[in-house]
C-alpha cells in the first residue's frame, strides 16, 4: 500500500494550543508549575525536589507528584507506587502510572508484583500486554501463542515484551521459518524495512537472506527483478523475490505484475502464487488499477481478511462491478459487514442489481444516523435532513455538578497553561462513560471555558439528547465566513473543514507542522504570501485567526479552482496535496461517493468524508438553503490529458 508522509490533521494530535483568554489568568504557582514540567522533560529530579513544595494546594499537584515518582521508577519502593494509586483512584494520572508501572516490572521480571498489579490496568497499552504475555508463558500457559500471533502477524515494530517472547518461542520451536517468513512479508508489505531486516534475526543461522542481497533489492528492486539471481529452490531466495515485488507494485502494480506473469510464478508453490496475487491486487486496488479484480481472481479461493475483500470491494466500486461489490461484502466478517459504509454499498449493490425492496431494508438500518453514510442512506429513502431537536439545556446545577469533577477541573487548569496533550487524556478519561445530560453539561462547561474542540467533541458524543449547535459550534465565523465571501466559497464547507482540521483551536498544530484555524503548512503559506503579495508576512502569525483564514481560504479556492470546483476533489488536495488528488482523480467518470471511498490514504478517505458531511450539518445549523449531500458529492470528473500527476510549477506539493 502507499507509504508517504502526508499532512497529520486528524484533531486527535493536535498539539499544544491555549484555550483563548486565559494566558492572563496565569498566577505565580502556574509559573512554578510550567518550570516543573520543564525539569521533568529535562529529567531533573534535583530541581523538582526544589519546585514541588512550592506547589502545595495546586490543582495540578498530582501531576508533580506524577513527575517526581515517574523519574524514580525503576528503584521506586512499591509502597510509593501503591500509595499514589490509593490516593487518586479514578484518575488519568493512576491509570498512566500503573501502566508505566507494569512496564518497569515486566522489563526488570518482577512478574509477582507484575500479575497482581495487571488486572487493574483498564486501558490496552501494547508493551505492557507483552509483558503479560510474557509473564503468561513463563507460567507454561498453552494458550499464550495463539494470543501472541495478533502481535506476531501485525505490521509494526514487537514491543519489548514481545521481542523476548518471540525469542522464546524460536528457541522452544513454538515459533517456526514459516511464521518468521509470514512476518517478514509483511512488514516489506508495510514498507517497515528496519523492522523486516531485524526480523532475520529470528530465522536459524544460514537460513536468512543475505544483509548486501537484501539491500540491494531494497534500494532498486525493479533492477533486480529484470535480471533475479536468485535460486528460487530456496526459501530465502524466492523470499527476495516476492519483497522485491511487493516493492515494485508498491510503486508500479502492473509492472510487478507484468515480472511475475513473466516466468516467475511457476517456481513457486500454490500457496506463494496465491500471495503474490492477493499482493499484487491489493496495491492494484489502492492504486485503481481495474485488472485488480482479476488479480483478485487469480488468487482463487484464498481466505481474504476484511481489510482485503473492503479493497476488493472497493476497485469493484470504482469498475462499477456491483455483482464483485455485493459478493465481497457478503464474504466479510459479521463485525465489518455491519459496518455503516458497508451496510451503505450493499444496499446500493442490490439496487443496482435490481432488487429496491432489499436495497431500501439496508438504507432504513441507517438512515437515522448522523454522519457520512447515515445521511447518503437518507436521501436514498427521500428523507430530508432534519436536525434532532434540542434537548433541554444544561441547567446551572448540572454544568456545576460537572464543573467540580477533579478531572475536568484539572484539564481545563492544563489548558489554561497549554498543557494541551495531558488536558486532553484528562478530559476523555473523566467524561467515559456519562449518560448524555452529563455529556451535554460537560460541553457546555468547555464552550464557556472556550475549549471548542471538547465541546464540539464532548456533544459529539451524545446517543439520545442531542444539541447540534454545539456539536457543529462555529467560533471565529465573521471571520470565516467575511474570508469565504471574499473567495466566492461556501461558509458551510469553509466551517466543515475547519471542523475536521482544527476543531477552531487558533493555536493548534499538527504533527507534520500544519497550524492554526485551517492547518496552514508552512511552504503553504509562503506560497500563499507570494501569490497574494502580501507584505506584512510571518509564519508566526499562523495562530491569528484572521490570518490564518485569509492564507488557507486563498489555498482552498485555488484547489478548487484547480479540480473544477469539486469540493470532494478540492478537500482531498487540501489534505493530502494536488499531486496525488489528481492521480486519484483517474481517467473515467467516477460518482463523487465512491471517490471519496476509494481514496487510499485511510486519513484523507476519512478526513474528505467527514468534511462532506460536516458541510450539510452546518448548512442545517446556520439555515442555509439545503442542498443534499449526494449533490454536493456531484460527479469527478477523469483527469485531463495535459493536466497529467505531476504539479504545477511553483505550487506546494502537500498541503
Amino acid at each position: 500500500m502507499p507509504h508517504v508522509l502526508i499532512r497529520a490533521v486528524s484533531v486527535a494530535v493536535l498539539l499544544a494550543a491555549p484555550v483563548p483568554g486565559y494566558a492572563a489568568k496565569l498566577d505565580p504557582q502556574d509559573a512554578v508549575l510550567l518550570s516543573a514540567r520543564g525539569a521533568f522533560d529535562a529529567s531533573s529530579r534535583a530541581r523538582l525536589v526544589t519546585l514541588a513544595p512550592k506547589l502545595k494546594g495546586h490543582m495540578l499537584e498530582p501531576y508533580v507528584e506524577y513527575w517526581q515518582l515517574f523519574l524514580r521508577l525503576p528503584a521506586a519502593p512499591a509502597e510509593d507506587v501503591r500509595d499514589f494509586l490509593s490516593r487518586y483512584p479514578d484518575a488519568v494520572l493512576a491509570e498512566q502510572l500503573r501502566a508505566d508501572w507494569l512496564k518497569v516490572l515486566g522489563k526488570s521480571g518482577r512478574w509477582e508484583l507484575f500479575n497482581a498489579e495487571y488486572p487493574a490496568l483498564s486501558g490496552d497499552d501494547p508493551e505492557v500486554t507483552c509483558y503479560m504475555l510474557l509473564a503468561r508463558w513463563k507460567r507454561e500457559d498453552a494458550s499464550v501463542l495463539s494470543d501472541f500471533k495478533s502481535f506476531w502477524n501485525a505490521p509494526r515494530e514487537l514491543p519489548e515484551g514481545c521481542v523476548a517472547l518471540a525469542r522464546a518461542m524460536v528457541k522452544t520451536g513454538q515459533l517456526g521459518t514459516p511464521e518468521v517468513w509470514a512476518r517478514f512479508r509483511a512488514l516489506i508489505d508495510a514498507n517497515l524495512v528496519g523492522a523486516a531486516k531485524r526480523n532475520m534475526d529470528f530465522l536459524p543461522r544460514g537460513e536468512a537472506i543475505e544483509a548486501r542481497r537484501l539491500n540491494a533489492v531494497l534500494r532498486a528492486p525493479i533492477k533486480f527483478l529484470k535480471k533475479p539471481q536468485a535460486d528460487l529452490a530456496k526459501a530465502a531466495d524466492r523470499e527476495l523475490v516476492v519483497a522485491a515485488l511487493t516493492l515494485a507494485a508498491d510503486d508500479d502494480p502492473r509492472a510487478a505484475a507484468g515480472f511475475w506473469r513473466g516466468g516467475l510464478s511457476e517456481a513457486f508453490p500454490a500457496e506463494d502464487r496465491r500471495h503474490v496475487w492477493l499482493m499484487l491486487a491489493m496495491n492494484g486496488a489502492f492504486r485503481h488499477v481495474p485488472e485488480a479484480l482479476d488479480w483478485f481472481g487469480e488468487a482463487g479461493e484464498a481466505a481474504l481478511s476484511d481489510e482485503r475483500l473492503a479493497w476488493r470491494a472497493r476497485i469493484a466500486l470504482r469498475t462499477e462491478k456491483w455483482a464483485e461489490v455485493r459478493s465481497s461484502i457478503e464474504r466479510m466478517s459479521p463485525l465489518a459487514k455491519n459496518d455503516p459504509v458497508w451496510i451503505y454499498w450493499f444496499g446500493r449493490a442490490e439496487r443496482e442489481l435490481g432488487s429496491p425492496l432489499e436495497a431500501e431494508g439496508y438504507f432504513e438500518r441507517i438512515a437515522g444516523e448522523h454522519h457520512f453514510y447515515g445521511r447518503l442512506a437518507a436521501e436514498e429513502l427521500g428523507v430530508s435532513l432534519r436536525i434532532p431537536p434540542r434537548a433541554p439545556p444544561p441547567t446551572e446545577d448540572e454544568i456545576a455538578e460537572v464543573a467540580a469533577i477533579p478531572g475536568l477541573k484539572r484539564a481545563l487548569a492544563l489548558y489554561r497553561l497549554d498543557m494541551r496533550t495531558e488536558a486532553t487524556k484528562e478530559w476523555l478519561w473523566t467524561i467515559r462513560g456519562m449518560d448524555d445530560r452529563r455529556l451535554l453539561a460537560a460541553a457546555e462547561l468547555a464552550r464557556r471555558n472556550e475549549a471548542w474542540d471538547r465541546a464540539i467533541s464532548t456533544a459529539d458524543r451524545t446517543v439520545l439528547a442531542h444539541n447540534f449547535s454545539v456539536r457543529y459550534l462555529a467560533p471565529y465565523r465573521e471571520v470565516l465566513a467575511e474570508k469565504a465571501r471574499s473567495r466566492d466559497l461556501e461558509e458551510s464547507w469553509v466551517l466543515g473543514l475547519v471542523r475536521q482540521e482544527s476543531r477552531f483551536i487558533t493555536g493548534a498544530k499538527s504533527s507534520a507542522g500544519a497550524a492554526g484555524l485551517m492547518q496552514v503548512m508552512r511552504p503553504t503559506a509562503k506560497w500563499v504570501a507570494q501569490r497574494m503579495r502580501m507584505k506584512n508576512f510571518s509564519l508566526a502569525r499562523l495562530s491569528d485567526p484572521e490570518f490564518n483564514a485569509a492564507l488557507g481560504t486563498y489555498y482552498l479556492k485555488h484547489v478548487l479552482n484547480q479540480f473544477d470546483g469539486s469540493p470532494v476533489l478540492a478537500a482531498a488536495a487540501y489534505n493530502a496535496g494536488p499531486t496525488r488528488a489528481r492521480l486519484w482523480r483517474g481517467t473515467a467518470p467516477v460518482e463523487g461517493a465512491i471517490f471519496a471511498e476509494t481514496i487510499p490514504f485511510g486519513e484523507t478517505r476519512d478526513y474528505v468524508k467527514k468534511v462532506m458531511a460536516n458541510t450539510v450539518y452546518y448548512a442545517a445549523v446556520l439555515g442555509t438553503p439545503p442542498t443534499p449531500l449526494k449533490t454536493r458529492l456531484g460527479m469527478v470528473l477523469p483527469r485531463r490529458s495535459a493536466e497529467g500527476v505531476v504539479a504545477m510549477q511553483g505550487e506546494p506539493v502537500v498541503q
